[in-house]
C-alpha cells in the first residue's frame, strides 16, 4: 500500500510478487519443498487486494476502505485454503481467519501513521498529500484569494486546462492543477503590477521605465519559490512555480524600450535577452504543461469575441512559439503529445468560454443578417 501511494502501482504489484516468493520460504516449515504456496498465495492475493483499492486514493479514509478490503480478501483466501485442507480444527481455523481479518485494518492504521514520515523524510509528493494542498483554506490560497482576486481565478482557470491536458498526455494532471494553484503565488507581493488585479487603478507600467517594468514581472517566479519554501511546499510544485515562464521573453516591454530608445534617439544599449525570464526551463512534462496553460488563458481571456478558429490559431501560435525559442528542449515532451495538448486546450477553453465564443456558422449568419 505504502509502494503504491508513494511510489508507482506497477512497482507495488512487482513487489508483491517478489514478497510472496519471499513469503513463501521463509515461512516455509517443510523440509521437502522450497516453497509454501499457502503462504505465497495469501500473501499475493491481500497484496492486489491493496493495490486496486488504493492507486486511486485522493482522501484518507481511503486507505481504511482499502485496509477493509484486505481484510475480506485475506479472510477468504485463508478461509478457502483451511477447507482444503485435510485436517480442519476449530480452534486453528477460528484463529487463522480473524488473524487474516485484523492484518488488514492492522495495515490501514500503520499506513495512514507511517506515510507522513516518508513524504516529510524523502521529500515524496503523494495523491492524497497534493489533494491537501489544493485545500483553499491553505493559508497562500487564502492570502491569494483576498489580496490578488484576479491572479486566483487565472490560477483556477488554468489548473482546469493543465488538468486535462496532462491527462491527455499521461501526465500527471493532479500535479498540474495544484501546481497551477501556487505557480503565481509570487503576484502578491506586488499585487497591483499585474493587469488581472488592476480594478479601477492606473497601470503602474505606464509611467517606470520598462527595465523596471521587466524586472518586477519576472521576480515574480523567484518571489513565489520564496514563498513556498517558507511554507514547506513540495519540490515538484516550487518546480512548476520557477520553471511555468522557462526563459521566454517579456516581448512587449522589449518593444516598448526599443521604441523609447528611438524617441530618444539613442542606440539601444540592451537585447532582447536583456528582457527574458531567468528560466530555468521547463525540466518535467508537467511544468511545461502548466506553462503553456497559464499563456493560453491569459490570450484568450485578452479576445473581446473569440472564434473557435481564433482560439485554435492562439494555442497553436502560443506552442509554436515557445518550440521554436527551445523552451522545451530540458523536458521529454514529443511532437505528438503537443498536438494532444493543444487539442485538449482547445477543447477546454471552448467549454470554460462557451458563453463568449462565436461558432463559425453563427457568425456568418449574422454577416448575412447585416
Amino acid at each position: 500500500m505504502l509502494i503504491t501511494l508513494l511510489l508507482d502501482m506497477h512497482l507495488a504489484m512487482i513487489s508483491s510478487i517478489i514478497f510472496a516468493i519471499m513469503g513463501s520460504i521463509i515461512l516455509n516449515t517443510s523440509q521437502h519443498q522450497i516453497f509454501d504456496f499457502q503462504y505465497g498465495f495469501v500473501i499475493i492475493v491481500v497484496s492486489f487486494a491493496a493495490i486496486f483499492s488504493i492507486h486511486r486514493a485522493s482522501q484518507r479514509s481511503t486507505i481504511l476502505k482499502a485496509g477493509i478490503m484486505v481484510s475480506l480478501f485475506g479472510s477468504l483466501s485463508v478461509l478457502s485454503i483451511l477447507l482444503l485442507s485435510e485436517q480442519l480444527e476449530r480452534a486453528h481455523f477460528i484463529y487463522s481467519v480473524a488473524f487474516a481479518f485484523a492484518s488488514g485494518l492492522i495495515t490501514a492504521v500503520l499506513v495512514i501513521g507511517l506515510m507522513p514520515f516518508f513524504e516529510v523524510t524523502f521529500g515524496i509528493l503523494s495523491a492524497l498529500k497534493l489533494v491537501e494542498l489544493s485545500n483553499p483554506n491553505h493559508p497562500l490560497l487564502r492570502k491569494l484569494l483576498t489580496e490578488t482576486p484576479g491572479t486566483y481565478h487565472h490560477s483556477v482557470m488554468v489548473g482546469n486546462l493543465s488538468e486535462a491536458a496532462a491527462e491527455a498526455i499521461g501526465a500527471d494532471g493532479l500535479l498540474c492543477r495544484v501546481g497551477s494553484f501556487y505557480h503565481d503565488i509570487g503576484k502578491t507581493k506586488r499585487p497591483n503590477y499585474f493587469i488581472e488585479n488592476q480594478s479601477n487603478i492606473e497601470n503602474p507600467h505606464d509611467t517606470i521605465d520598462p527595465k523596471l517594468s521587466k524586472s518586477i514581472i519576472v521576480a515574480h517566479a523567484r518571489d513565489g519559490v520564496d514563498m513556498l519554501k517558507g511554507h514547506n511546499i513540495p519540490k515538484p510544485i516550487r518546480d512548476i512555480a520557477e520553471q511555468h515562464h522557462g526563459t521566454t521573453s517579456l516581448k512587449f516591454f522589449y518593444y516598448k524600450a526599443i521604441k523609447q530608445a528611438e524617441e530618444q534617439g539613442v542606440e539601444p544599449a540592451f537585447t532582447e535577452d536583456d528582457f527574458r525570464y531567468p528560466g530555468p526551463k521547463a525540466q518535467s512534462k508537467e511544468a511545461a504543461v502548466v506553462g503553456i496553460a497559464d499563456c493560453v488563458e491569459a490570450a484568450v481571456r485578452s479576445l473581446r469575441n473569440p472564434t473557435v478558429e481564433q482560439v485554435e490559431a492562439m494555442i497553436n501560435k502560443i506552442i509554436k512559439s515557445r518550440l521554436d525559442d527551445n523552451q522545451y528542449n530540458e523536458c521529454d515532451l514529443t511532437l505528438k503529445e503537443l498536438d494532444k495538448i493543444a487539442h485538449s486546450l482547445k477543447e477546454s477553453v471552448i467549454g470554460i468560454f462557451h458563453s463568449r465564443i462565436e461558432y463559425p456558422d453563427d457568425v456568418k449568419t449574422k454577416e448575412r443578417l447585416s
